[in-house]
């Protein structure tokens, strides 16, 4: 009689948490997805403003920001909270990424941001030199993109309650007239485009917090993109039908979002990514899918075949988006898939970041 133990039986299974918050919750991917759904949205009820635009264009939960119409006035609101570790790193802060990630958010709406809020939660015995640093870093990024912070909130807590400094930020913008874009839009036919490089941002960030000497050579792409996207929207603005900036999850995530929103497939080709060779090194080194990893000063846009060449020129006649390239095509079949053909001439599947690759990145 064959007999099996039982310790080896449970070792040989992988372990789901299901009861508890993981890091791959914060991942931007499947995972967070999750969260959303099952937990999040529920709770807040199905009359909610919120609740009640899930699944919706212009401004439905799976956007960058909310859109809101204010006595004929259409607005754009966004929060974000960031939690980077290290706090500083080649190519920017805390500081910066949070003025920058929620321009950008506004932007992906096709919003011109007009002013932000920033929160900081301090834990006790974080060196005042580092927070004059950190908030020099806010006032010169937000001056920089002409917002103005109007408002904001500080809080310390005991010390081991925090990681250092934490800081969230909110913004309001106003959309630019000829601007209607939803993840929920995009057509068979449409054309993808890559605004620059990707994977700079989660490459540097991860080799700078583990000492890993790829930071002498790589800086994180933030910068704020709501210049390129006022110059995309005034003029092709009818036929950008997506915007998205691939940060948590990265360009695979960002794609599939796109994807299961307009009920369509996507491909692209392995050829036009544009990845640096330092990153595809870094990346080759640490076992890493340049797809997945985060990005902060790139911006996706899925377009009308017709306007591809023309939105390229203006993207490419741009400071931040000089290396804008063209990655694939919206199809109708595989809706909700997102596919690349290899370098190989084969095909693979391109899936959501499922766990946490890398975590605190933004």
């Amino acid at each position: 009689m064959t007999t099996v133990d039982p310790t080896f039986a449970s070792c040989a299974l992988p372990r789901v948490e299901t009861e508890r918050v993981t890091l791959g919750h914060g991942s931007g991917g499947q995972l967070s997805a999750e969260l959303l759904r099952d937990v999040l949205l529920p709770a807040l009820g199905a009359g909610s403003a919120l609740a009640a635009r899930a699944g919706q264009p212009d401004g439905g939960v799976l956007e960058d920001a909310a859109v809101l119409d204010v006595a004929g006035v259409t607005l754009v609101t966004s929060t974000d909270a960031f939690v980077v570790s290290p706090l500083f790193f080649p190519g920017g802060d805390i500081g910066t990424l949070a003025v920058h990630g929620t321009v950008n958010d506004l932007a992906m709406m096709g919003a011109t941001p007009l002013a932000l809020t920033v929160a900081y939660i301090i834990e006790e015995g974080f060196p005042l030199d580092d927070l004059r640093r950190i908030i020099a870093s806010v006032g010169s990024a937000a001056a920089a993109a002409g917002v103005p912070v109007v408002t904001g909130d500080t809080k310390v807590v005991p010390r081991g309650a925090a990681d250092g400094i934490f800081v969230t930020t909110s913004g309001i913008g106003r959309r630019l007239p000829a601007a209607r874009v939803s993840a929920a839009f995009a057509r068979p036919g449409d054309a993808v485009l890559v605004s620059g490089p990707i994977g700079a941002h989660g490459t540097t960030v991860l080799s700078a917090r583990e000492a890993l000497g790829f930071e002498a050579d790589i800086a994180s792409d933030t910068r704020p993109l709501h210049r390129l996207v006022q110059a995309m929207v005034e003029r092709r603005g009818g036929d950008i039908h997506v915007m998205r900036d691939p940060t948590r999850g990265g360009v695979a995530s960002a794609l599939n979002e796109i994807a299961a929103a307009s009920g369509v497939g996507v491909e692209i080709d392995e050829t036009a990514l544009p990845v640096p060779p330092l990153v595809a090194a870094a990346c080759d080194l640490l076992g890493l899918d340049p797809l997945h990893v985060a990005n902060e000063g790139c911006l996706i846009a899925v377009v009308a075949p017709e306007a591809a060449d023309e939105i390229l020129a203006v993207m490419r006649s741009r400071p931040e988006s000089r290396h804008a390239t063209r990655l694939g095509d919206v199809v109708a079949g595989h809706p909700g898939r997102v596919v690349m053909r290899t370098l190989l001439g084969s095909t693979r599947l391109v899936d959501m970041l499922v766990g946490e690759q890398l975590p605190r990145i933004c």
